[in-house]
């Protein structure tokens, strides 16, 4: 169902494994605030290892004897992994907890502090990562790619989480299109979510098939960097480019919905072919209420370190390992930086039978 979606940069060359242990993937969630000490909603801090986001929510339902929607969380988390996240309970009153006996496998409790709003899905600013890569080829190719990621950025597709295992997402969201019942309203938009991210990814497929990636155009839609402002420019002139390059601004893409789309010209005429090419979805998604929207093409990675990893253990002694670092805005998957970088083999059914709360 998933098709292959072009290189930015090439296909990589070094080779390597991923996530041979689960702690070889570290994500630490950043909120763009703490609790402030009063509210009805506690928020909770953890460290949580191999165990799904939504298993956690639960347990942690049935540890305050809430429903389980009044367990809110900012965002799904890596399931094959070593992830700092926060919860948030809806627990009006003032009572003070002692979470000394909450026990859930694979959870640490880090903190936690109660707070007067509740922690929304997307609250946060983005995520940073620390990701060890095994038995790596082609080291000083694997730099010079690097460095290429830093400078340029990378394709800000959608990550094949988005999509299920096998695609499944995009199966359930042509049933649901089809006249499929789907009661469960976080399923139903995730089935929503997939369809859409597969339009937008052939978009940004298409436009680096055509060498238009990194060429702005007279009819694109740009974002301000570190907004979600948009406008579409009068005209493309050096200072814009200028402005593009310096990742001040970026191109965009359509999240599919209803309403006209925004860009016009060439842009306008590749986005409307590819929303037809995928019919299914594009007629599919205003009957479910989703909008027009617009997301930059181009992720960039912030904080980017790069280590060499000296006697780490690899299944290849010969083989070196190295560490890699970065954040990344809220919304964007650091697979998509990882496929630019390296062709790499996830480990993760190595590591299947550690993963807590197989929950899909």
């Amino acid at each position: 169902m998933l098709p292959e979606l072009a290189y930015l940069h090439e296909k990589p060359e070094p080779k390597g494994l991923l996530r041979v242990n689960q702690s070889d993937f570290k994500v630490f969630e950043l909120l763009p605030f703490l609790p402030c000490g009063e509210g009805e909603h506690l928020f909770i801090h953890i460290r949580k290892t191999g165990a799904n986001t939504v298993f956690v929510a639960r347990e942690l339902a049935k540890y305050f004897k809430v429903k389980e929607q009044l367990v809110s969380y900012a965002g799904l988390k890596d399931r094959f992994a070593v992830t700092e996240q926060w919860f948030g309970i809806h627990v009006p009153g003032k009572q003070v907890y002692d979470l000394t006996d909450l026990v859930i496998e694979g959870v640490e409790v880090l903190s936690y502090q109660r707070h007067n709003k509740k922690l929304r899905t997307g609250a946060l600013s983005g995520n940073r990562f620390e990701l060890i890569l095994r038995d790596v080829t082609e080291l000083k190719v694997l730099y010079e790619r690097w460095q290429k990621i830093i400078d340029q950025g990378v394709p800000n597709y959608f990550g094949e989480q988005r999509f299920g295992i096998d695609g499944g997402n995009i199966e359930h969201a042509l049933a649901l299109f089809s006249g499929a019942k789907i009661k469960d309203k976080k399923k139903r938009g995730m089935y929503l979510s997939a369809a859409r991210s597969y339009i937008f990814n052939d978009i940004v497929n298409q436009r680096i098939k055509d060498n238009t990636f990194s060429e702005l155009q007279l009819g694109d839609v740009l974002m301000l960097a570190g907004t979600q402002s948009v406008f579409r420019p009068k005209e493309v002139d050096d200072v814009l480019k200028q402005r593009l390059i310096e990742k001040d601004v970026d191109i965009t893409a359509a999240m599919w919905g209803s309403g006209d789309l925004m860009t016009t010209a060439a842009p306008g005429i590749l986005e409307q072919e590819v929303a037809d090419k995928h019919s299914e979805f594009s007629n599919g998604l205003p009957r479910f209420g989703l909008k027009q929207e617009r997301r930059r093409i181009r992720l960039v990675i912030e904080n980017a370190d790069i280590e060499l990893l000296v006697n780490e253990n690899s299944l290849e002694e010969t083989l070196p390992a190295v560490k890699i670092s970065f954040s990344l805005a809220a919304g964007s998957y650091a697979t998509t930086v990882l496929r630019e970088l390296i062709d790499y083999k996830d480990c993760t059914q190595r590591v299947n039978t550690q993963a807590i709360g197989n929950i899909e």
